[in-house]
């Protein structure tokens, strides 16, 4: 067989093989995640959920909703916060 021809079918061999070493490496690092995540379901894994602001300019509600006129008390405002609307007293200008 002629030289070239044998030292590009090494090269080819030697690269199918370190990718197959590639694969099995990542296989057996997803292997032992799974295993760990298993194991010990009830340890946090660090994801803290961030506080998300009560208002659009970025604030949080400090005290609790106060009595209005009515159509406007607790119940009201709770119901136009449900809906993803801030109350009318805080509305943004």
């Amino acid at each position: 067989m002629h030289p070239e021809f044998l030292r590009e079918m090494t090269d080819q061999r030697v690269h199918e093989r370190r990718e197959q070493g590639h694969q099995a490496r990542l296989a057996r690092l997803a292997i032992r995640a799974s295993r760990r995540r298993r194991n010990a379901p009830d340890q946090a894994d660090g994801f803290v959920v961030p506080r998300i602001p009560d208002y659009v300019d970025g604030s949080f509600r400090t005290e609790p909703a106060s009595t209005g006129p009515a159509g406007t008390g607790p119940a009201a405002e709770q119901t136009v916060s449900e809906a993803g609307q801030a109350p009318a007293a805080h509305r943004a200008a």
